[in-house]
């Protein structure tokens, strides 16, 4: 249900930005705010745009999208896209999470904070069957999974990964900017988060199949922990295990995106390219909004790039 749409003051004459309240029952106590920033020239023509769906909406002034938008446009890196920006939930940490769409069912992780992703399912369901509708029938969007995009950072960022790697029908781009890789669902101890981490198990148990072009951002002084001793943190471990598999303690494999089929740049710091996986680790980058900030045209660049103008709306 739509409770309200509003014409939003834009910010500068060059980008227009629609704001609504999207009703959520059963996800979030209140309606959720989302914002839809339409490209410069979107009035005047009558294409059709992809769209970037974006996590933690809230963050967008925090990690620069409308001076990022404007850069990348100014340079014609990306094509015209429509951003829609959706603000966390009332319970952010309820509904970001893992999920397992085949059974309908949460993959609870268990934290210092407490569980994560008691809603991730319901969550999924609403942005797939209600939030994506919306935007469809409001705006001339590209409506199929080449022209749609799910981007995270943190926990949004884990949120992002498992709705967009188990709704490829919807989503054909996932953007993972630092992500809480490390929700488990045994957090007792380092050898059991290391066993049981949401996302790996995840895409370990993938049966083949489509799946989206994934791009992760991880920043290299984002903590110091290093669970398993091998001297390099654990964000980007679990970046890099999620991509190249695991070797389990007992010498068995812990399948990964490559083990899928799925080949990965894993040098996308210095060399862009085509493959269906980029990782990229940022040198200096922390687990802020600043850092975010930085990764965010990266990840545009990847998802976005320049190509001929879309199809005429019919």
């Amino acid at each position: 249900m739509l409770l309200a749409w509003l014409a939003w003051p834009a910010f500068a004459s060059d980008l227009k930005v629609e704001t609504w309240l999207q009703d959520a029952s059963g996800v979030s106590d209140a309606p959720i705010r989302v914002r839809a920033w339409l490209p410069p020239d979107y009035a005047a023509t009558q294409a059709r745009y992809p769209v970037v769906y974006a996590h933690d909406g809230q963050d967008m002034e925090a990690v620069g999208l409308e001076d990022t938008l404007r850069t990348l446009y100014a340079a014609g890196a990306i094509q015209r896209v429509i951003v829609v920006a959706i603000d966390m939930p009332s319970d952010r940490m309820a509904a970001y999470g893992v999920f397992d769409r085949a059974s309908g069912s949460t993959r609870l992780a268990t934290t210092r904070y407490g569980p994560v992703g008691a809603r991730a399912e319901a969550y999924a369901r609403w942005l797939v069957e209600t939030l994506v509708p919306a935007v469809d029938a409001r705006f001339r969007t590209l409506a199929r999974p080449e022209g749609r995009s799910l981007l995270g950072w943190s926990l949004g960022a884990a949120s992002a990964f498992a709705i967009g790697w188990q709704y490829p029908e919807v989503f054909g781009q996932v953007g993972a900017l630092s992500p809480s890789f490390w929700l488990a669902a045994d957090g007792r101890d380092a050898a059991s988060l290391q066993a049981t981490r949401l996302a790996h198990v995840l895409v370990d148990g993938s049966p083949p199949g489509t799946r989206p072009r994934v791009f992760i951002a991880v920043g290299d002084a984002e903590e110091t922990d290093d669970r398993d001793g091998d001297g390099v943190i654990d964000v980007v471990d679990d970046a890099r295990d999620l991509v190249d598999g695991w070797r389990r303690p007992d010498g068995s494999q812990q399948r990964g995106l490559r083990q899928l089929g799925l080949p990965a740049n894993h040098a996308a710091s210095v060399r862009r390219s085509r493959e269906p996986v980029a990782l990229y680790e940022l040198a200096g980058g922390r687990h802020d909004q600043a850092s975010w900030a930085r990764m965010l045209p990266l990840f545009l660049r990847w998802a976005c790039p320049t190509r001929p103008p879309s199809p005429k709306a019919d």
